[in-house]
């Protein structure tokens, strides 16, 4: 059985909640964030309290957070305030430490596009640059900052509109449309730890919208009574559109090697091997044979 930590958030210090927060929700996108001050200087930041909430107006949505440590505000916080645009740029690999040398404490007025050697670019619709090294840049005009709270680690949702948008070309696949294996996008964990997205860890999943899966609950009963088949096996089971019909099951019984395994005497030995057969149909992507062999008993 699991053990588990239980924590009041109330019972624990703010640096130690924010290291729990930061670890387990994760990864999180990175808003590369470039703003522009009443005065007309520019700061570079960025932010992994982000992420996309609607397509229909675009919004997307970061948040600066205030300092644990002792309450102060961040320069975009302010420079959002003040003109109400900002430039999100999206980070990948190629940038990730000039990214990370950006989020440096520099005093008001540094421009951090100068201490981490990226390119100001100027944008179409907003004051503050884009940066030339994104593969995409976002220019937003902000239209709301809701403020979570006044202590130390109270975040401030920047709600941005986006009004035009910048691809580098190079991430683009044959029909136009970004490609995610080219991107090579980073996202934040916890402390001090990123992840790369490279196409060795990309996975697919068939997504259950224009068809209903069967559910985990109408797969047979036996799948609990081993430990070969794993959750996420089982998952992919359930999003089987049908039950396989009589004519199907049996022309899978006939099959040598399914019918060498529904011959064995122990039982608990046949649903081994059933289940190992399964299993490896899943892996193979062959889901049709997988569900086929799974009813046979």
């Amino acid at each position: 059985m699991a053990e588990y930590t239980s924590i009041d958030p109330n019972s624990i210090s703010t640096s130690q909640l924010h290291s729990i927060l930061l670890t387990a929700i994760a990864p999180r996108p990175i808003a590369f964030a470039s703003t522009i001050n009443k005065n007309g200087e520019v700061n570079l930041s960025p932010f992994s309290f982000f992420n996309v909430f609607s397509s229909n107006p675009p919004v997307l949505i970061f948040s600066p957070a205030r300092r644990v440590r002792d309450n102060t505000t961040k320069h975009t916080l302010q420079n959002a305030e003040e003109t109400k645009e900002v430039v999100i740029n999206i980070v990948n690999y190629p940038i990730v430490e000039q990214m990370s040398l950006a989020s440096t404490e520099y005093d008001k007025g540094v421009n951090e596009f100068v201490k981490s050697g990226l390119t100001e670019v100027p944008s179409i619709k907003v004051k503050p640059p884009r940066v030339k090294e994104s593969p995409v840049s976002f220019e937003c005009a902000v239209e709301n900052i809701i403020h979570l709270g006044d202590e130390g680690g109270a975040g401030n949702l920047v709600i941005c509109k986006v009004v035009y948008i910048h691809i580098d070309n190079s991430f683009l696949d044959e029909k136009g449309s970004l490609d995610t294996k080219k991107l090579d996008l980073v996202a934040r964990l916890g402390g001090s730890w990123y992840t790369r997205i490279t196409e060795e860890s990309l996975f697919e999943i068939p997504k259950p919208l224009a068809n209903k899966g069967i559910g985990v609950d109408n797969l047979p009963k036996h799948i609990s009574k081993t430990n070969i088949l794993t959750g996420n096996n089982i998952g992919r089971l359930g999003n089987y559109e049908t039950i396989p019909s009589e004519n199907e099951l049996k022309q899978v019984k006939s099959l040598p090697e399914i019918k060498a395994i529904l011959e064995l005497s122990n039982e608990t030995m046949k649903l081994e091997e059933l289940h190992r057969f399964v299993r490896q149909q899943i892996e193979s992507d062959n889901l049709e044979l997988a569900i086929n062999v799974l009813f046979c008993i």
